[in-house]
């Protein structure tokens, strides 16, 4: 009888460490986080753009700023921070995200790069953001950093970053990120 418990027993303990082991895989997983994730549930969205015409884009909602800024000398243009959405006051950020384990995909905007071996980077939602158009909002901004670096593919290629995020602000001179990862990995995204 004794004989048949240790066979029992035997058969038992490796099934239940097994069970122990996948357990704290799963807790350990990255949240997988959309960018709309980043944004609190009571805040609400952007002001819409007015109506567009076929050949003339959007138009951004008409403001009294006063005339336009004077063009900038040839080769400044990533010196200069730009205005963003919401910028007059703290970005609404998700303070329940703090301290976690992340996974999200986006694009790069380098910052601190050697050749082609980049370690920090804004990390944004779509191609062409603080580049070619007005930064987005802080909170759909995220600053990275890398102690490894990577090699990055092309200019416009998306990535997924892993890592710890923090609801930290990170001031850059292109735009103010509502978020700072510390990424363990980053890694080339399928399209």
């Amino acid at each position: 009888m004794a004989s048949k418990h240790l066979l029992a027993l035997g058969v038992l303990l490796p099934l239940a460490f097994s069970v122990v082991a996948s357990s704290n895989v799963v807790a350990d997983a990255p949240l997988q986080l959309k960018w709309a994730d980043l944004i609190p549930k009571n805040v609400p969205g952007p002001s819409p753009m007015q109506s567009k015409t076929f050949f003339g884009g959007s138009v951004p909602p008409a403001t009294d700023a006063g005339p336009p800024p004077p063009p900038l000398p040839e080769g400044n243009f990533m010196s200069v921070k730009r205005r963003q959405p919401g910028s007059d006051r703290p970005p609404a950020i998700v303070q329940e995200l703090d301290g976690k384990s992340v996974a999200i995909g986006g694009y790069v905007v380098p910052l601190d790069f050697d050749a082609t071996t980049v370690k920090e980077f804004l990390l944004v939602p779509f191609v062409g953001a603080c580049i070619h158009v007005p930064p987005p909002p802080a909170n759909q901004i995220i600053y990275v950093k890398t102690d490894k670096g990577f090699e990055i593919g092309g200019a416009f290629d998306p990535v997924t970053v892993t890592g710890k995020i923090n609801t930290s602000e990170a001031f850059t001179g292109l735009a103010d990120a509502g978020y700072t990862i510390t990424a363990d990995t980053v890694e080339p995204r399928k399209q």
